[in-house]
């Protein structure tokens, strides 16, 4: 009997025994313990995970560390429409946003057919016909203050808004994020005013991402 067979047995085995060493690697790196946080070690800000920075963010999202996904206009690449963002269709409008948990909402043109519109073209969420969200007072639930909603601090305020409670719509510069000059806020045009109020940009028609980029 010639001895090719057996060898090639022997390497068919030793493959078999490769493959399966790494996939206990791999199951061994799936079953890595947490940290005390029930976070990955990497992923905890409070065990000072490798994933974020001196400033307590995201090292990718980090505007004073210069973050990879931070654009030249000081925003998020990807929700920036001078850059031509991801998040915005052809009709630059937001396609889709990422919420506070982590969480997608779908998208939000009409244009496009937006799953988040109804059939009465309102925000399905925030139809009065259709959404679940509205409460007896004819108030998106979470903002309603008299149902107590989730979105009202102990300020009475929105959550988001108040700055004792150091709300994400207030910057570090203690003013309204979108609304900042410093911050480069969307409100702000390419004349450093607020858009509703600059002459020029009012009397001229709203430029597109690839438009705004080139012009400036």
């Amino acid at each position: 009997m010639s001895a090719w067979p057996a060898a090639g047995l022997e390497a068919a085995g030793g493959e078999e025994r490769g493959q399966e060493a790494s996939k206990s690697q791999g199951r061994e790196k799936k079953k890595q313990p947490k940290c005390p946080h029930s976070r990955r070690k990497h992923e905890c800000v409070t065990c000072g995970g490798a994933s974020f920075c001196e400033h307590s963010q995201r090292r990718s999202r980090c505007r004073s560390c210069g973050g990879a996904s931070i654009c030249d206009h000081g925003r998020e690449r990807s929700k920036c429409r001078a850059c031509g963002g991801a998040s915005f269709c052809e009709h630059n409008r937001q396609r889709s946003m990422q919420g506070l948990r982590g969480d997608r909402q779908r998208n939000k043109c009409k244009t496009c057919g937006g799953a988040s519109f109804c059939e009465h073209g309102r925000e399905r969420s925030k139809c009065k016909t259709c959404g679940a969200s509205i409460c007896d007072h004819g108030r998106e639930r979470s903002k309603c203050k008299t149902c107590g909603g989730a979105s009202i601090c102990e300020h009475d305020r929105q959550r988001s808004q108040c700055r004792a409670c150091g709300g994400a719509s207030i910057c570090e510069h203690d003013r309204q994020r979108s609304q900042c000059v410093a911050c480069g806020g969307t409100s702000i045009c390419a004349h450093s005013k607020r858009r509703s109020r600059c002459k020029t940009c009012r009397g001229a028609p709203r430029l597109s991402p690839t438009q705004d980029s080139s012009e400036s």
